[in-house]
């Protein structure tokens, strides 16, 4: 006898079944998903990336394997973990950008590794308590960042906090600084012992003082102490890489100027110093003219300063006798004629310097009559500054006169010198012309060729 055939199911009755297929599946297994499973290299990275802070592992990968655990992992593991580890530059990158909204790695070798660990250590010391702070915070960082860390620029370096005990008593008081620092000078943290540890530092930027400091000013804020310019002059005696020095907008004077000095005198390696906005006077423009001719200084910046005419002429003597000075900034001093009219003298003889500035000198005539032989004799000079003084109009003629053969000086601004409009207008074609005639012979020169 022929057996009934089975039912067939609509297409309606298969789509119910095979749901509640899964749904019973679902139901018995919770963990149980339709999603395809992930292959074993991609389970092996992410247990990488999730335990790398305990079993950091990237040599060992192959390349492609390193791109995508470098792509996932996070920027807040330890430093002590991923700054010898890992050298990918776009890991860095977003370190940095996560961290800071502008970032110009220009200014850091185009190295976004480098702009981290410089930018890290910067913020450390601006934020640094004495007393207060634990200093393994910096030496711990130390062995870190040693081999990364080229150029410091801190621009503010806190005191410690001496708490009144007068005003914890006495809470209405609203004289009180919430800084609460007493009247006894008080010294910033002293830099010694990071700056020997750095063996590639090259450029030192410091300001002594608090910034943001609104309604809790008080002047000893911006106390840079004796004490301190001692552990900084010892510290950068040591750092024989050191190239760039600047200590600007700190109250150094004189005697701090000396101090330094001192210790800087036959620097092995130092280019660049920079003293601008500070408080030295002649007698430390004197100790800086022996550190021109004891040094390989390249660029002396003391813009802003109170040097006078004896300074001045203390610098002139050491620029006549120098050949490796290339630019002296003397902007916002008072070296008046007498001063000026060394400088000029010393110029007469001098091959090296290519760029002086003595705008807003208090100079007149009788340096503007000096500096027109100069202009004449010269042909080393490339840029002078004679701004914001009173040169006046036979003075600005003279320097029309000796500038009639000069080929060499590119930049001579003479703004609010007085010197008349007629003759600063031809002052300037000249320049000009000069300028132009550099810029051809410069594209006339043959690329130097690559060994």
């Amino acid at each position: 006898m022929q057996q009934p055939a089975a039912p067939s199911l609509r297409p309606s009755q298969t789509r119910l079944a095979a749901d509640l297929y899964f749904t019973h599946r679902i139901i018995e297994d919770p963990e149980w998903s339709l999603a395809t499973v992930p292959h074993l290299t991609e389970l092996c990275l992410q247990h990488i990336v999730h335990n790398f802070e305990k079993n950091p592992m990237l040599d060992r990968l192959l390349p492609e394997h390193q791109r995508k655990v470098l792509d996932r992992l996070s920027t807040g593991l330890p430093l002590a973990v991923t700054a010898n580890l890992i050298s990918d530059e776009d890991y860095w990158k977003r370190c940095c950008t996560e961290r800071w909204q502008v970032c110009d790695i220009s200014n850091y070798g185009d190295s976004w590794k480098r702009m981290f660990f410089e930018r890290h250590l910067e913020n450390i010391l601006k934020c640094f308590i004495p007393n207060t702070t634990d200093p393994n915070q910096v030496l711990d960082l130390i062995p870190i960042c040693k081999d990364y860390v080229r150029k410091l620029e801190v621009d503010q370096f806190l005191p410690p906090v001496k708490v009144d005990q007068k005003e914890e008593r006495d809470d209405l008081s609203d004289t009180g600084s919430d800084f609460g620092l007493g009247e006894v000078s008080v010294h910033h943290y002293n830099l010694g012992v990071l700056i020997t540890a750095l063996p590639h530092l090259e450029e030192l930027h410091l300001t002594y003082g608090v910034k943001n400091c609104g309604m809790n000013f008080e002047w000893n804020l911006f106390n840079f102490t004796y004490q301190d310019c001692c552990n900084l002059a010892v510290a950068v005696k040591m750092c024989h890489n050191l190239k760039v020095f600047k200590l600007t907008r700190s109250k150094v004077d004189d005697e701090k100027t000396r101090l330094l000095v001192r210790n800087l005198l036959d620097h092995p390696c130092l280019v660049e110093l920079d003293l601008s906005h500070n408080l030295i006077r002649d007698k430390g423009a004197r100790a800086l003219g022996k550190l021109i001719n004891r040094s390989r200084l390249e660029i002396l910046d003391l813009c802003n300063n109170q040097i006078r005419h004896l300074g001045a002429q203390a610098l002139a003597q050491a620029l006549a006798e120098n050949s490796t000075l290339t630019s002296l900034n003397l902007r916002l001093n008072c070296v008046e004629d007498a001063g000026g009219e060394a400088i000029g003298r010393a110029l007469l003889t001098n091959t090296t310097l290519k760029s002086i500035h003595l705008g807003s000198n208090n100079l007149s005539e009788p340096t503007a009559t000096l500096f027109s032989q100069v202009l004449a004799q010269n042909t080393t000079l490339t840029s002078i500054n004679f701004s914001c003084n009173h040169l006046g109009l036979d003075g600005g003629k003279q320097l029309l006169d000796g500038l009639a053969d000069n080929k060499a000086l590119t930049e001579f601004d003479l703004r609010l010198a007085e010197v008349g409009q007629e003759t600063e207008y031809l002052i300037h074609q000249i320049v000009w012309a000069n300028r132009e005639a550099a810029r051809l012979g410069s594209l006339q020169q043959p690329p130097a060729t690559l060994l």
